[in-house]
């Protein structure tokens, strides 16, 4: 969220940098500014009311005392003036901060600098590309054909127990899906994220703590009766840990990283760009989320893409970056990298993660704070990046790494798989 004392001192820069991501919000930051000067003039009436209230009161309570009798119940008429004022003063606040903060929830982050003007994700910019793509054999199949010819995940099988986005490891399958996410955490782990694990149900306060509410609120699973949400992304509960703390700016850098099931809606087109793993209503993930320092984010931000990299490097799979355009950039973030893999067989790019960093807007609305060297309390900066999300990297295993008479493994996913080939 938007601080409001950002968007007063740079009223400009605000409505000037939201266009990036095609938005004209000029209506809508001259609204936050009208009712912040209402809630400060009806909070200087409720302070100054409230002061002359206690001020009577103290008065009346000396005059009694001194016999005045009189002149204290003359003085009383004035108090229940007083008291109602004060009453139909603080039900205004209440109503101007309410609608304050409705419109501040639905304004986005502020783009960094360095995004590019753009409306869709062709205008991304690719920053950076790595590895040769294979040259497969004439018969090479898309993943959800290999997953059926070497039974190792089922589709149908999903869609017969839950629906479709639903899938079903089996055998070897499995075995590659958790080797991957142990191979996940240990690089995560060795580079000093200390990990975590994370509830699949988060409360509408961690909802809207880490911006998916009220934004994504169609996307997400409610569970109805008990006001709970199954997880997008473990980004929810990891962050939300630090909503409401007051660090000290010692604690800081913190790095942490955890696997969990996510769980979205949005899944609901059809055709080969959704087919198989391509998207899904439930998949694994690993994440990784930083809380640093302002003046540390974005060399914070440098170094969660090189770590991807790392990984990426070492699985020997062909893959590319992008800086997200306005129009592309997610609610919350100020700066996001998408990696895409690509996947020879569909002869497509596949994202499988976005690092970003969200600068205050998330730490304004978890209140998460840290006191400074001058003993002040400042927002921290809040940065996740997936490491990975499982479900289009093993699409890209097993597209890229197949043969004529099998599914090859990856050499750094052997320790962890027990086999070579499927």
């Amino acid at each position: 969220m938007l601080q409001v004392p950002f968007i007063r001192e740079n009223r400009d820069h605000v409505i000037e940098a939201l266009k990036k991501r095609n938005l004209d919000a000029t209506q809508m930051i001259d609204d936050v500014i009208a009712f912040d000067e209402s809630r400060r003039r009806l909070q200087t009436e409720l302070d100054n009311t409230l002061a002359e209230s206690n001020g009577l009161s103290k008065e009346i309570g000396n005059l009694y005392k001194s016999g005045h009798a009189d002149k204290a119940n003359a003085l009383k008429a004035r108090t229940g003036e007083l008291k109602e004022s004060s009453k139909t003063l603080g039900e205004e606040l209440n109503t101007t901060v309410e609608n304050l903060n409705q419109l501040l929830y639905k304004l986005p982050n502020v783009p960094h600098k360095s995004v590019p003007a753009g409306s869709t994700e062709d205008d991304n910019e690719e920053v950076y590309k790595k590895g040769a793509i294979p040259k497969l054999h004439e018969k090479a199949l898309p993943h959800w054909e290999l997953a059926k010819k070497y039974d190792i995940i089922d589709f149908e099988l999903g869609n017969k127990i839950t629906g479709a986005g639903f899938p079903v490891y089996k055998g070897k399958g499995a075995r590659l899906q958790r080797a991957l996410i142990a191979y996940f955490l240990d690089k995560n782990t060795a580079a000093g994220y200390t990990e975590y694990q994370l509830p699949l149900l988060v409360n509408e306060a961690s909802g809207f703590g880490t911006g998916q509410l009220p934004d994504k609120e169609g996307q997400m699973y409610h569970v109805t009766e008990d006001n709970l949400y199954l997880i997008p992304t473990a980004e929810v509960p990891g962050t939300n840990i630090f909503r409401d703390e007051l660090l000290n700016e010692s604690d800081l850098p913190i790095g942490i990283t955890g696997y969990t099931p996510c769980f979205r809606r949005e899944a609901g087109s059809y055709g080969a760009h959704v087919r198989g793993l391509n998207r899904l209503h439930q998949f694994d993930k690993v994440e990784i989320l930083r809380v640093e320092h302002p003046d540390n984010s974005y060399q914070a931000l440098d170094a969660m893409v090189e770590h991807v990299k790392g990984i990426l490097d070492e699985l020997e799979l062909p893959y590319r970056i992008l800086r997200l355009c306005g129009g592309d950039l997610g609610f919350t973030s100020a700066l996001t990298y998408d990696f895409e893999v690509f996947s020879t067989a569909q002869d497509r790019w596949l994202e499988i993660s976005s690092v970003s960093n969200f600068e205050t807007f998330q730490a304004n609305r978890l209140k998460l704070r840290f006191k400074n060297s001058e003993g002040k309390n400042e927002l921290a900066h809040t940065l996740n990046g997936s490491a990975l999300a499982l479900p289009r990297v093993l699409a890209g295993i097993l597209e890229n790494y197949q043969t004529e008479d099998g599914i090859n493994i990856p050499k750094v996913l052997i320790p962890y798989t027990g086999f070579k080939k499927i």
